[in-house]
């Protein structure tokens, strides 16, 4: 079975991120499972506190990332740029420098955006902020989901038959990237 850990940079309880995550398991075959993880509970990074027993929650997501054959996330755009929320996550993960858990971790990133642009330009500081931890992202067409607030029915069913097409396409191709690098 392979793992994968999905994270939302969104907080909010009707997150259009987490909705796109919640929704990757349809796309998925049966040999893969995808595992949602909530960043609610991580505190602020504080280097007095990275030492070697790190705060519960920031040692349940270092956990289930070691756990993990890879990781999808999706991300929102704030002010040009990924949530504080996100980057908070990454900055406890991503230590000691160069050796994390996430070095090495095959990655897939995604967004969803009530804007026409679907959140790319935060996939593009996602990106270097994963280069930063030695993550590598999977090489595809960007999977920016434009207008999300239109694109679920009431029971968070991705409704846009092109938009499943390429959602399908990605999911395929990145599961068989992960696939790849754990042989």
């Amino acid at each position: 079975m392979m793992k994968i850990l999905a994270i939302s940079g969104s907080l909010r309880k009707e997150s259009l991120n987490t909705q796109l995550l919640k929704t990757v398991a349809e796309f998925v075959d049966e040999g893969t499972s995808i595992e949602l993880f909530d960043l609610a509970d991580i505190p602020l990074y504080n280097g007095d506190l990275d030492g070697d027993t790190k705060p519960a929650p920031v040692q349940a997501l270092l956990d289930a990332i070691a756990e993990a054959d890879g990781m999808l996330f999706a991300t929102p755009e704030y002010n040009y740029s990924v949530p504080g929320v996100l980057k908070n996550a990454i900055d406890w993960v991503s230590r000691p420098a160069f050796d994390s858990v996430m070095r090495g971790k095959p990655t897939g990133v995604m967004s969803s955006s009530m804007s026409t642009l679907g959140g790319a330009r935060a996939q593009v500081h996602l990106r270097d902020i994963l280069a930063a931890t030695l993550t590598p992202v999977y090489l595809a067409p960007d999977f920016a989901l434009a207008c999300a607030h239109t694109a679920f029915d009431e029971e968070g069913r991705l409704v846009d038959e092109s938009t499943r097409n390429f959602l399908q396409k990605y999911l395929t191709g990145y599961t068989q990237w992960v696939a790849s690098q754990r042989a």
